[in-house]
């Protein structure tokens, strides 16, 4: 019998993922001979302990929080997706080299093309709350489909004016407080921020500007309804939740280590929100 194909997800902390949830899941359904376990690693540990999982054969990992943008450093090749992104969330090892990649973009389009079908990302301008490593993603992908007009919004400005650089001509910034205006033209509205999560600030903004066929979407999937979406609900907007793309930016990572691009399906996303 061969040796069980090993991955992992790392972080600080990391006992909340729902990655091998995920993956174990679809190991399980495609009777794979692996496994994929989640590793806590401290930051000061990092290339030490990654060098660790090189010599234990694993091949490959995920990387979350804090070391999206430290893994991306040790890497010894990126793709063109994550040097667009700056970070990177996926790793293949392959004859003791680390091959970086970020699928947050992908994960975030899927998702969008599977709850919203029909939408044409490219159909007018997207409003960005946030300027995150997760706002870069989103923004990468939303490039990727053509979108030609992007307003991001930040609170810390100078953030905001840096993700510009991604796509000078297509992005531009709006300030903070001038977030609800911003929305008049909005063909989508994607919240990237923490904001509005269990155990964190609200979001603070009034929809009301927005066109009432404007897409909305938010990345926080803990509550799954956050007050962003009931707010988009009410108004009669369609609306997306952020479930799906934690479940479809595991899938390219999957097949990368595993060799099989698994589905989502709803009896995993029950699984992922029990």
């Amino acid at each position: 019998m061969s040796q069980p194909i090993r991955a992992a997800v790392i972080g600080h902390p990391i006992a909340h993922s729902k990655s091998p949830l995920i993956h174990t899941h679809w190991l399980k359904q495609h009777k794979i001979n692996g496994s994929y376990e989640a590793i806590d690693i401290a930051p000061g540990e990092l290339p030490r302990r990654v060098a660790g999982l090189i010599n234990e054969g694993y091949a490959g990992f995920n990387a979350t929080l804090p070391h999206k943008e430290a893994i991306y450093a040790l890497c010894d090749e990126v793709d063109d997706t994550a040097r667009a992104i700056g970070a990177v969330n996926t790793v293949v090892i392959r004859e003791g080299k680390l091959h970086g990649t970020n699928t947050d973009a992908f994960g975030f389009i899927a998702n969008i093309k599977q709850n919203a079908p029909g939408f044409e990302c490219a159909g007018g301008p997207a409003v960005v709350l946030g300027a995150g490593g997760a706002a870069r993603a989103v923004i990468h992908g939303l490039l990727s489909e053509g979108t030609t007009h992007i307003i991001v919004t930040n609170r810390t400005a100078e953030k905001a004016h840096a993700i510009k650089a991604m796509a000078p001509e297509k992005i531009s910034v709006v300030e903070w407080a001038g977030r609800d205006a911003a929305l008049s033209d909005a063909h989508m509205i994607i919240n990237t921020t923490s904001l509005g999560m269990n155990g964190k600030e609200p979001l603070a903004i009034n929809l009301a500007a927005a066109p009432e066929d404007a897409l909305i979407t938010d990345i926080v999937y803990a509550p799954l309804m956050t007050d962003l979406l009931r707010q988009a609900r009410v108004r009669g907007n369609p609306v997306v939740t952020g479930i799906g793309m934690l479940l479809h930016q595991a899938r390219p990572a999957f097949e990368l280590w595993f060799g099989v691009m698994p589905e989502v399906s709803a009896d995993l996303e029950a699984k992922v929100l029990t």
